[in-house]
């Protein structure tokens, strides 16, 4: 199994979990995703992209996880993987956020949902036509996301 090193930190202004929107689309908020100058070379040409993924590790999630948990928008027990609950067997998060400039090795963004700290795992450009499904089921959350 590889071992995952951080490329970076990214930066927001939420220094505690109930600050933390839910989702990066109910989130306004900017901040900065500082990458370790080594990868610098990497972000070539992503400026030209609305959006990307960032992967980072839930660096302040509880220790342990459970197959069932009660998931903010239900009163009601889901399987884990159903949710997107940070409490996981590897405590890797996923956000979609807009790019709004690069500055060398720093990419400023908005519509970020993490922890100040948090530790960057990679970052994607968000591409539409691979990215977007239309006629995606939601399960669960038919209705309420």
């Amino acid at each position: 199994m590889p071992d995952f090193q951080p490329i970076g930190l990214i930066r927001t202004p939420f220094t505690r979990k109930d600050q933390v929107p839910i989702q990066p689309y109910r989130s306004h908020a900017t901040g900065r995703v500082e990458l370790s100058p080594q990868y610098e070379a990497g972000l070539e040409d992503l400026d030209g992209f609305s959006h990307v993924f960032l992967l980072y590790f839930f660096h302040q999630a509880e220790p342990g996880y459970d197959l069932a948990v009660t998931p903010f928008l239900d009163d009601e027990p889901k399987g884990l993987f159903a949710t997107r609950y940070p409490r996981r067997p590897n405590s890797i998060g996923l956000s979609v956020v807009r790019l709004l400039r690069r500055e060398g090795s720093v990419l400023h963004v908005e519509g970020i949902d993490v922890l100040d700290g948090t530790p960057l795992l990679d970052v994607k450009p968000y591409v539409p036509s691979f990215d977007a499904y239309p006629e995606a089921r939601m399960g669960w959350l038919q209705g309420r996301a």
